[in-house]
């Protein structure tokens, strides 16, 4: 076996793109090793801000050989009488570059044709890879890219060099004007080459002793957070890593070193929040605590190199983390000086989106909506602190934390709303207001954050639905996808039984006397259309059947609490071995109702009458019905939705027996209706646990 390696250099690619072209790339050349027919081991990819490798240990010198049976023209066109090959003949071989003698005639289902058996592979890997290594270098995808010089060519970052190598023979390929090597560049000062790699298994000591690259992104991870975690320890604390920020220094160095800082502890009197994003977003630093949860003066930043001058280097990174920290410090001493009152009177001249008025009109908006959630949900406990978070929510918009932090949106609002004489309740609830932030995150802790993050979401669906803003195609520039899902998420996590019509239209309602574009009954249509595509590619997202999903939704999807509850049951019910079976059944009368119940002449009502039953297997089933119905009325009033789908097995004999031994469409047409009652009163029920009609078994 051979080992194959292809490096491309470039100039320092964005950390952020580096996670997705190692998958990318990887997947490239599997496909396309495959399709070569070059039989390998496993593919690594690896990725640094200035180099993207592939490297398959493993690789078959050629490509597999062969045969394949090619069949040709039927034998009458193939041969003459006299049994010679005809000119049909001798073009087919010719066409596949075999001699006629070659050709031989092969039964088939439509008769006796010419075939041919020819060998195909065997191809030289080295003669196959130039054309896979310059066909995935195009077909690699970038968030954005970039031309250079007076190159066609785009990429995510000017390309310096190829190294293609299988073994120790070079891979010949060019493009633009880049020609491929064996030629490679390590880390910019600490080993910056060129080095000459001999053959593609030296490669690796080669990058990492001379070059001084740490070529794998999980080893540069583990060594920022083994060095951060000791120096923290050193100070007295415990180093706060955010998994984001890891990733991204990360994917910013070639050999990571990371650096303990001080800062004066004054600064400490702002809000941790404020202090942890200042070191974060702005010095890529990680913050330092103690072990009750306070912050210590000092910082952890990751260098891309040993530095010559340590302590040089160090008070450089101090001196600008210093003045972050004082614009931080300003800023928060400002908001404290100012009142909610002088706040919201700002946001009157904020907009929230254009025709749908200011932001202080929907602090009122939410103030209204959340009271309204808190009582349809039956929690008139928290009303009132609810409506007063939604009063207060948008107010740190135009604080000045928030104008240098957005990300600190909410945060900062919990924050001075609590400093300005906020209840706890509401001050939390602010903060929580725009969880979950996305498929990730958690959604608010606290009943009234998640009243507020509901109504804050359902607002902002509403208006935009109603200026004929929903998202088309993959463009959703508002995130209403990311809304509507995060509703569902925080109404099944806190188990609230919330009627969606309704709590959309008070949504709605909300706007007054603002002019939408689309009619407001179409609005509530189009917003519960949009939540069932969102319900359903949530659940399908969790694992669950598509099939059944939809079954579930089919039936309701008014009260989402309740449907996650009985999509669970249905998913078990679906799971037993006379699953099918029991569809069927019920599926049968959930078609005779939907196609004969609109022809029975006068609406069905599900009513029967006892003195028109005549077969002895239709009172059988009428009996039944009588004795399970309140049973499952009050298991499915109770939400106990797993025990209502097992009376279906107490259901099921009868109506097996009905279906086998009664006629339902039979010529007397008040037998025929009273028969369709007694399906329609047993389709009704099972309608509000599952579409069956849906369930294609």
């Amino acid at each position: 076996m051979s080992h194959f390696l292809f490096e491309i250099g470039f100039e320092e690619m964005p950390a952020r793109f580096l996670p997705g072209l190692v998958d990318e790339v990887k997947k490239l050349f599997a496909e396309g090793l495959a399709q070569a027919k070059v039989d390998c081991g496993t593919i690594a990819a690896f990725a640094t801000p200035r180099r993207l490798v592939v490297s398959v240990p493993d690789m078959a010198a050629a490509a597999r050989r062969e045969e394949e049976v090619v069949s040709g023209p039927p034998e009458k066109v193939g041969f003459d009488a006299a049994g010679v090959p005809t000119k049909a003949a001798e073009g087919f071989a010719k066409g596949q570059g075999l001699d006629v003698s070659a050709v031989f005639v092969m039964e088939t289902p439509k008769g006796r044709y010419l075939a041919l058996r020819k060998t195909t592979g065997g191809e030289a890997a080295i003669e196959l890879l130039p054309a896979l290594c310059l066909e995935a270098v195009k077909k690699l995808s970038f968030p954005k890219r970039m031309r250079w010089g007076s190159r066609e060519f785009a990429f995510g970052r000017p390309v310096h060099w190829f190294l293609a190598l299988l073994d120790d023979a070079v891979v010949p390929f060019q493009f633009d004007d880049i020609a491929s090597g064996r030629v490679t560049y390590g880390q910019r000062i600490m080993g910056p080459g060129p080095f000459e790699v001999p053959a593609a298994a030296a490669y690796f000591d080669i990058i990492r002793d001379k070059g001084k690259v740490v070529l794998d992104a999980r080893e540069r991870e583990g060594i920022v957070r083994s060095q951060a975690e000791a120096l923290a320890k050193e100070a007295g604390g415990t180093a706060v890593i955010n998994p984001a920020l890891l990733a991204e220094v990360t994917g910013l160095t070639e050999h990571p070193v990371v650096l303990l800082g001080r800062f004066d502890p004054k600064f400490l009197d702002v809000p941790r929040e404020v202090l942890i994003t200042s070191m974060e977003s702005h010095q890529k630093s990680f913050a330092v605590e103690d072990g009750k949860g306070g912050l210590l003066p000092v910082f952890l930043t990751t260098l891309g190199l040993v530095p010559g001058n340590v302590e040089l280097v160090r008070r450089g990174w101090q001196r600008v983390l210093t003045a972050r920290l004082e614009d931080a410090r300003f800023f928060w001493e400002a908001d404290l000086s100012a009142s909610l009152e002088t706040w919201q009177k700002k946001l009157e001249s904020v907009v929230f989106l254009a025709g749908l008025g200011s932001m202080r009109e929907k602090g009122k908006r939410l103030e209204r909506l959340c009271g309204l959630i808190a009582e349809q949900a039956g929690k008139p406990e928290i009303m009132l602190e609810s409506s007063q978070a939604g009063g207060v929510a948008k107010v740190d918009l135009v604080s000045d934390m928030v104008g240098e932090f957005a990300e600190l949106q909410g945060i900062m609002g919990g924050i001075y709303s609590r400093r300005k004489g906020q209840s706890k309740t509401v001050s939390r609830a602010v903060a929580e207001q725009y969880l979950p932030a996305g498929p990730d995150s958690p959604v608010p802790a606290t009943l009234a954050g998640a009243i507020l993050s509901i109504a804050d979401k359902a607002d902002t669906l509403a208006g935009c639905f109603g200026l004929d803003m929903a998202p088309t195609g993959a463009a959703d520039p508002y995130a209403l996808r990311r809304a509507a899902l995060g509703i569902c998420r925080v109404v099944i996590e806190h188990g609230l039984r919330l009627d969606l019509m309704e709590l959309l239209q008070g949504a709605i309602d909300g706007y007054g006397e603002v002019k939408f574009k689309v009619d407001r009954t179409h609005v509530l249509a189009k917003l519960l259309d949009f939540f069932g595509q969102r319900l359903k590619a949530y659940f399908t997202g969790q694992g669950y059947d598509t099939l059944v999903v939809e079954a579930a939704l089919g039936a309701s999807y008014n009260d989402i609490a309740a449907l996650s509850a009985r999509l669970a049951a249905l998913a078990g019910f679906a799971a037993k071995p006379d699953f099918d079976q029991a569809v069927l059944t019920f599926k049968r009368a959930a078609n005779i109702i939907r196609k004969q119940g609109v022809g029975a002449g006068v609406p069905l009502t599900g009513v029967v009458k006892a003195a028109l039953l005549e077969e002895q297997a239709e009172k059988n089933l009428a009996a039944v019905c009588q004795d399970v119905f309140p049973r499952f009325d009050a298991l499915f009033d109770a939400g106990d939705y797993g025990a209502v789908l097992e009376l279906l097995y107490e259901l099921r004999p009868s109506v097996d027996a009905f279906f086998d031994n009664v006629m339902v469409m039979c010529d007397d047409m008040d037998m025929r209706l009273n028969r369709l009652n007694l399906l329609k009163s047993l389709v009704d029920r099972l309608g509000r646990v599952a579409d069956f009609a849906a369930l294609q078994v």
